[in-house]
Formats: C-alpha cells, structure tokens, sequence
C-alpha cells in the first residue's frame, strides 16, 4: 500500500511552519514587560505583575470574531486589517466595564495555508494590539482541506483583562440626569455585514467594488466597507484614569445597534434619551440603509449609525471628559442624557 502523508491529505505541516516564522515580529512588536516566554509554547505566558497596587483585581474576558466582513475582504483581496476588527471587537467589549486588556490569542481556520496571507492578517492582529496596548501572546492556525474553500478562512478572538473592583463601572452607577457622550465610529464596524453584503456587495465585481464613488466622496465601495473598527481603549482608559469616578458606565455599540447595546449599560429604572439629530450619520451607513429600505427604527437597532462607544457620564464633569477625549485624539460629541424610566432606550428628534 503506498504511503498517504499529511501533506496528500491537504494539511502543509512545512508551509504552517513557516508562517510562524513569518509572523514572529509582528507579535513580539506587541509584547509588554509581563508577557513570558515566547510563541511556540504549548500555552502563552502573562505574569499577574499588573494586579499590583490593586484591592481588588477582577479578570474580564471577551471573545468574538469578524463575521462576514471577511467575504468583502476576500472579495477584494485586502486582508491586513481585519485582524483590527478582530482585536477590536473584543478589547471593545471588555472595556465597557473599565477593564484593561491585557493580552490577546487568535484562531485563524483557513482552507489552505499560504504564509504570506497568514502575515497580513496576523499583522493586522498585531496592530490591533498595539492600539489596545495588549500583548498578542499566542493563537492557533488550522488548516482545513475538503471542509473550506482554498481561499476561504475565518477568525475568532479572545482577550482577557483586568479591572480594580472599587473602579469597576457599569449600570449601577447611573443616575437621572447624567450625560451621554458618544465616539464616532469609522463606518460599519464589523456588524451587520450579512445585510450589508446582500444590498451593496451582491452581483459587483471586484473592479467596481474598487471605483470611487461620488456619494463617499470619492472613496471606494471597498476600501469604505472594509475600513477597520475603531479601538476606543487608550482614550477610554486615560479618561477612566484621569477623571476617576466622573464616567459612570460604557456601552459598545455593535450588531443590534444602538437600541440593543446602550440599554444594556442601563439600571431597570432609567431610560437613554439619544438625541438623533446630534451627529451626522457616516455616508457609508446612509448607503445601507437607503439600499436596504430600512426604517428608521429598524436601522437604529441594525447599525451603529456612526456611534461605536458611548459613555455615560455626571452631568457636572461632562466638559471636563470631552476635553480629556479630545486629548486623545477623539471627536466627541453629546447624544442624549439619561432619565427616568424602563431601562431602555428612546429617541428625540
């Protein structure tokens, strides 16, 4: 009988070595003094050195994935930044509460492995980390012949951080009164891609996904669609650090969009009132939606409509957050505020 190796089955053990190699600056560019070791290990290494000085540390962890986002990034063959979506979604999360993302582990299933493609999406990862400020300390890359497309691959991610228990916010520390803060996002993110896909990506081809387009100023229908979701961790946390106790809870806004995720940071007995005429809506969303036919109450629980964080914030200190966000680069603006109520949220023209 002849020999029937790994490799006649489909799996590059040589190839998947090689991708290692070729991702090993990537990662260590994302270490911080507690990662230990390095990658190849059979688990990665993190020293609790950054609970010191805490009362008492709480580990947060988070996982996610990209969705099919993924399908236009394949479609147009742009694949060094979806590994930000994928660290975003994830540290984005774990933020809501306070926390600092310490570190970060992917998995990347892909038909056939090819180490140059694995490159620029772990790169993309990596760069994800570095805005976070979290290492990316291990991950795993399967190779799945005869179950995916040679082309094909999807991503999922899991971070873990910690927060100090006293410093921890969330829905408990709302009151009546207090201001919503919001932080633009750059676009879709990475939610609602299974609508989006269906009424603007459908039936075009790669070359007309790559012509500009008036209505986006010029920009392409690919390169909008594909643009990378913000990571709000660094000025989130700065503010967090330098007006303690003046935010009083986060909440990410992603699938479900703003209906279905502020409500989360609310006590049962307050109601958000988000005002809808406080920012401009991203070109790129209007499209999707007027593709889409879509209501507006329907696309304020699709999309973020241009809000990818919001804060909720004393109503006192509120100048002195913005200017704190404004600091770090951010362009904030007041949505709404908080009153009594239900625990959901509702809309002012």
């Amino acid at each position: 009988m002849a020999e029937i190796t790994y490799a006649d089955a489909g799996v590059d053990i040589e190839e998947g070595a090689a991708a290692v190699d070729a991702i090993k600056d990537a990662v260590h560019s994302t270490y911080r003094p507690e990662v230990v070791g390095d990658i190849g290990g059979f688990g990665g290494l993190f020293s609790a050195a950054a609970f010191k000085g805490m009362e008492e540390p709480l580990m947060v962890s988070g996982t996610d994935g990209v969705g099919t986002k993924l399908k236009v990034a394949q479609l147009i063959g742009k694949h060094d930044t979806v590994g930000i979506d994928l660290v975003a979604m994830c540290v984005n999360d774990i933020l809501a509460c306070g926390a600092e993302p310490l570190f970060f582990l992917d998995y990347i299933a892909i038909g056939k492995l090819k180490k140059e493609h694995v490159a620029k999406v772990v790169g993309g990862i990596a760069e994800g980390c570095r805005q976070a400020g979290c290492a990316l300390i291990g991950g795993e890359m399967a190779e799945h012949p005869g179950v995916m497309d040679p082309d094909d691959y999807d991503l999922s991610g899991f971070t873990v951080g910690v927060v100090d228990r006293p410093k921890m916010i969330g829905p408990d520390g709302v009151v009546e009164g207090d201001v919503l803060v919001g932080l633009r996002s750059s676009g879709f993110h990475s939610n609602g891609y299974s609508l989006v896909r269906k009424v603007l990506v459908e039936g075009k081809t790669a070359e007309e996904l790559a012509a500009p387009v008036a209505e986006l100023n010029g920009e392409t229908l690919g390169d909008a669609l594909i643009a990378p979701t913000r990571i709000y961790v660094k000025p989130v946390l700065n503010c967090l650090r330098n007006l303690s106790g003046d935010v009083h809870a986060l909440a990410h806004i992603t699938g479900g969009g703003i209906t279905e995720n502020l409500n989360r940071a609310l006590p049962e007995t307050m109601d958000a009132l988000v005002n809808k005429g406080a920012w401009e809506v991203p070109a790129i969303i209007k499209m999707g939606i007027e593709a889409a036919g879509l209501t507006e109450e329907q696309a304020l629980k699709t999309f973020n409509m241009g809000i990818g964080m919001v804060l909720i914030v004393d109503a006192a200190r509120v100048d002195a957050v913005m200017d704190e966000l404004a600091k770090s680069g951010e362009e904030p603006v007041v949505i709404g505020k908080i009153v009594e109520g239900a625990g959901v949220v509702r809309y002012a023209e």
